[in-house]
């Protein structure tokens, strides 16, 4: 098993920063892909941004530009620095962990509450 924890998030400004943290425990042979979700209220889980092992990055449209994904490998973590906020960002993020091979079992984080306010 493998068990993401997730840290960060909170209550922010629109305009503002925040950053998560997504730290990987547990039976990790290897990670192939590290990244993030996220759900708001009556909406579909939609991703966010990933990175796998060659360090290939995939943003959503929505954020590209306002949102950076960075991976330390000697730790396990994936982190989601987000700047430039906005209140349609609010959801609940969802940290995601796979591997060792694209086939392997997705491991998912708590979930962080980002809100953003206007």
């Amino acid at each position: 098993q493998v068990h993401p924890v997730e840290s960060g998030g909170g209550l922010v400004q629109a305009g503002g920063s925040l950053r998560l943290s997504c730290a990987a425990s547990g039976s990790i042979f290897s990670i192939n892909a590290m990244g993030w979700y996220r759900q708001a209220p009556g909406k579909q889980r939609e991703l966010v941004a990933s990175i796998n092992r060659s360090g290939r990055i995939t943003y959503a449209d929505s954020v590209k530009g306002r949102f950076t994904i960075s991976r330390d490998n000697a730790k396990n973590t994936v982190y989601l620095q987000m700047n430039s906020l906005k209140p349609e960002d609010t959801a609940v993020y969802l940290c995601y962990v796979n591997g060792p091979s694209p086939s392997s079992p997705w491991y998912w984080g708590q979930g962080s509450q980002v809100t953003v306010s206007s």
